[in-house]
């Protein structure tokens, strides 16, 4: 199902990581401690990883400035995807998409039923694209994030993969952008 064309180079891309969490630390963040060491395990580049607390605007604060940085190809982010009063994680980050990735929360729970069954219905993990930058909102469990990686992200991920993959599209994603200033010139 995989398959790697090796006459292809690998190419690093910049992933920021982004807990949403009310209670933890860097230290004790093991859903974003698996994301890190999968991402440069992978060979691409953690470019910043940080925490935020269940706030629509502060987990805004930094998704945009991800968003806005021109260092940060990838933003992920674990925590807040459940249905409970704190959990805001998909209302803060779907807002700012330009495109929704419908197919990468259909996969993942794809993913996900073969392993917890029907519990995958409790998480809104959602994907998108905004300002040339993919953006995708994993469960806050180790579980969920290793499903995400494993089973999406890492293939998706590489230029190698085959028949195709986001960083080959990677440099046409601003193209409704470049369209937009060349009609105002």
């Amino acid at each position: 199902m995989h398959r790697i064309d090796d006459s292809r180079p690998f190419i690093p891309l910049n992933i920021a990581v982004l807990t949403v969490s009310d209670t933890r630390s860097l230290e004790e963040d093991r859903s974003g401690g698996t994301l890190a060491a999968r991402i440069e395990g992978a060979g691409h580049i953690l470019a910043d990883r940080k925490i935020a607390t269940d706030d629509v605007l502060a987990i805004q604060a930094v998704v945009k400035d991800w968003i806005a940085a021109d260092g940060i190809d990838v933003i992920v982010t674990t925590g807040g995807t459940g249905f409970t009063g704190r959990d805001v994680t998909p209302e803060a980050v779907e807002p700012l998409f330009e495109k929704r990735m419908d197919g990468f929360s259909e996969v993942f729970h794809r993913i996900s039923y073969d392993k917890i069954g029907t519990s995958t219905i409790q998480s809104r993990a959602t994907g998108g694209v905004a300002g040339a930058t993919y953006i995708f909102v994993l469960p806050g469990s180790p579980g969920a994030c290793k499903d995400a990686w494993d089973g999406i992200l890492k293939w998706q991920l590489d230029y190698r993969h085959m028949p195709c993959n986001f960083v080959e599209i990677m440099p046409r994603l601003d193209e409704h952008l470049k369209r937009g200033k060349l009609k105002e010139a």
